[in-house]
């Protein structure tokens, strides 16, 4: 089974379309919508289940109507819909280099500051400001901190680590 953590969020599910059981898709960007997929994984009360790809139809760069296998009329897909559409890490690394930085890639890394404290676990990321902002959790305490190439010292894929230049005073300890 696959880890909520190796999966990046891509899409959203929208309704129904049609009574052939089909979904409406909306990518949160273009090269997502470029992805060769087989699966989907869609999450169900915060579990990541996989879905196989019957048929998918391009409407827009940005929306697809999708066939999954076994969802065969109108009431199984309203199931489905509203959902958040999952795809593993490694197959959305593969898009290649975009003009914008995809900060939602860091999704699950520990963040760690220039001395080695660690300071939580990215859990989202806030791109809704020209701002980009890690959401960051440690036990019930949140930070926000800017998502920037000028504050990212290293960074440790195998484990899964972000070493970030924190500027004194953006943390409180």
């Amino acid at each position: 089974m696959i880890a909520a953590n190796d999966l990046l969020p891509v899409a959203h599910t929208q309704k129904p379309y049609g009574i052939r059981g089909e979904l409406m898709l909306l990518f949160s960007r273009r090269e997502y919508a470029k992805l060769d997929a087989d699966d989907y994984f869609l999450e169900i009360d915060g579990i990541p289940v996989p879905f196989r790809v019957e048929e998918i139809t391009f409407v827009t760069d940005t929306t697809a109507r999708v066939k999954f296998e076994d969802v065969d009329d109108e009431q199984t897909a309203a199931r489905y819909a509203r959902l958040e559409v999952l795809l593993p890490r490694g197959s959305v690394l593969a898009v290649g280099e975009q003009d914008d930085a995809d900060w939602r890639l860091f999704i699950g890394y520990t963040i760690t500051n220039q001395y080695g404290t660690i300071l939580g676990v990215i859990e989202d990321v806030d791109d809704g400001t020209i701002n980009v902002l890690f959401i960051v959790r440690d036990g019930d305490n949140e930070h926000l901190i800017p998502a920037t190439d000028d504050f990212i010292a290293a960074v440790d894929e195998k484990n899964r680590i972000l070493e970030m230049y924190i500027p004194e005073g953006l943390i409180e300890e």
